[in-house]
C-alpha cells in the first residue's frame, strides 16, 4: 500500500507540475486520486496475471483488477500496478463523463463512487444503465440509490459487491448531502 501511494502521489505531482495544464486538471487529478484510493483496496493488488473465475466469462486479470491485454504469465511491479490503475480509472471517468456530460460538475464523493463502480461493472453496463439515465435526467440521489443493485457477478450475488456498493452508495449520497 506504501508503494501504491508513493506511486500516486508521484503521477500527481506530474500532473500538477507540467505547465499549461488548466486548473479543470488539477480538479480531475484529484478525482482520479480519491478514486484509485477507494477502488484500490476494493480490486487488491496482484501483480501475476490469474484468472477471475468469478467473471463470465472467465478473464485474465492482474494487477488492480486489470483485464486488458492481460495473458497467462504476465507479472508487473506494484508501481506498475498503480500506474496501470491511474490511466484506467482516467480512462474510465472521462468515458463515463461521454454519457453522463454532468458528471464532471458533480462532488467529488459523487465521481469517485460512479468511477468506482464503472471500473468494476465496465464502461457499456455503465452507460446503458438506469443508474446513468437517472443521472441524465438530473436525478442525481436516485442515480446514487441505484448502487446497490449491482451486487452480482456470474449471475449470483457476492457479499463482496454488497459491501462496495454499500461503501459507493454511502460516498454518493454523502457527497450530495444525503
Amino acid at each position: 500500500m506504501i508503494q501504491f501511494l508513493t506511486t500516486l502521489l508521484a503521477w500527481l505531482k506530474s500532473l500538477v507540475s507540467t505547465k499549461g495544464r488548466a486548473a479543470a486538471t488539477t480538479g480531475t487529478a484529484a478525482i482520479l486520486a480519491a478514486a484509485a484510493a477507494f477502488v484500490g483496496p476494493w480490486e487488491g493488488e496482484r501483480t501475476e496475471a490469474y484468472l477471475d473465475r468469478i467473471a463470465s466469462p472467465p478473464v485474465w486479470t492482474v494487477c488492480y483488477g486489470e483485464t486488458r491485454g492481460v495473458k497467462p504469465g504476465d507479472r508487473y511491479s506494484s508501481a506498475e500496478c498503480s500506474a496501470m490503475l491511474m490511466d484506467a480509472l482516467g480512462e474510465y471517468r472521462d468515458r463515463l463523463v461521454s454519457c453522463i456530460p454532468a458528471l464532471q460538475q458533480q462532488p467529488e464523493g459523487v465521481q469517485v463512487a460512479l468511477v468506482s463502480w464503472s471500473y468494476n461493472v465496465g464502461i457499456g453496463a455503465a452507460c446503458g444503465s438506469t443508474l446513468a439515465r437517472r443521472a441524465n435526467a438530473d436525478r442525481w440521489r436516485d442515480a446514487c440509490n441505484e448502487l446497490p443493485r449491482w451486487n452480482k457477478a456470474g449471475g449470483r450475488v457476492v457479499q463482496g459487491l454488497v459491501n462496495r456498493r454499500a461503501a459507493e452508495q454511502r460516498l454518493c449520497l454523502s457527497a450530495i448531502g444525503g
